[in-house]
């Protein structure tokens, strides 16, 4: 089985930066895809950042600029800098990742992490 364990999150105030990290492990053959989603209380879950193979990224519109998405493949780690961060981005983040095992494509999500901005 693989496994994706968040780190980073945590309280910071408005215009304050955070780095969230999120490591795989486990049966891998291949990390095609790693993203970022975020749930605030009483919305629905929502892509933040993706890295797709290849150097492709993509971010939401709302955090185009403040947010940067990066991988380390060497670690299947990636990596979510947040800067000028606003009351809006409290939410707790997910780790996504399209991983390849067994011959199969499988979808892997995180535990989930809080980051909380106060104003």
């Amino acid at each position: 089985q693989v496994q994706l364990v968040e780190s980073g999150g945590g309280l910071v105030q408005a215009g304050g930066s955070l780095r969230l990290s999120c490591a795989a492990s486990g049966r891998i053959f291949s990390i095609n895809a790693m993203g970022w989603y975020r749930q605030a209380p009483g919305k629905q879950r929502e892509l933040v950042a993706v890295s797709v193979n290849g150097g492709r990224t993509n971010y939401a519109d709302s955090v185009k600029g403040r947010f940067t998405i990066s991988r380390d493949n060497a670690k299947n780690t990636v990596y979510l800098q947040m800067n000028s961060l606003k009351p809006e981005d409290t939410a707790a983040y997910y780790c996504n990742a399209l991983i390849t095992s067994g011959g199969y494509e499988y979808d892997y999500w995180g535990q989930g992490i809080q980051v909380t901005v106060s104003s």
